[in-house]
């Protein structure tokens, strides 16, 4: 089957959270994403095969030119077949279209080659401060 990529999918709460538990190895918490999305992001990028979300990656922002990628995620059954490379694609595109001229990243190190190698982001100095 193929997979299909959707700036501002439809999508619900439930969904989304289920993809994440799976994805990030967690419990199944009471996530109310689709305010989270609607209140702080420029966009998502949603991955489907037939019904089922396969992949999913929000893009916030700061209301500018800076747009930001976070928790990229892939079924773990569906790794491996480009979706994470596809919906990274997708959501520099949406923020293209939006007039942002920077889109950001931070990942875990495990995950340097994908978004250096598959994704094309340039490495570059940044700051953090845990809270």
């Amino acid at each position: 089957m193929t997979i299909t990529y959707e700036w501002r999918g439809d999508v619900d709460s439930a969904a989304i959270e289920a993809l994440h538990a799976e994805g990030f190895d967690r419990p199944v918490l009471n996530v109310d994403w689709l305010t989270q999305l609607r209140r702080h992001s420029l966009g998502w990028v949603c991955a489907r095969e037939g019904d089922r979300l396969v992949g999913f990656v929000n893009v916030a922002w700061d209301g500018g030119v800076h747009a930001f990628i976070l928790d990229t995620v892939v079924a773990r059954g569906d790794r491996g077949r480009g979706i994470g490379t596809a919906l990274v694609a997708a959501a520099v595109e949406g923020a293209r279209a939006a007039d942002c001229e920077w889109l950001h990243v931070d990942f875990d190190d495990e995950l340097e080659s994908f978004y250096f190698d598959s994704c094309g982001f340039k490495q570059t100095k940044a700051g953090l401060i845990a809270l």
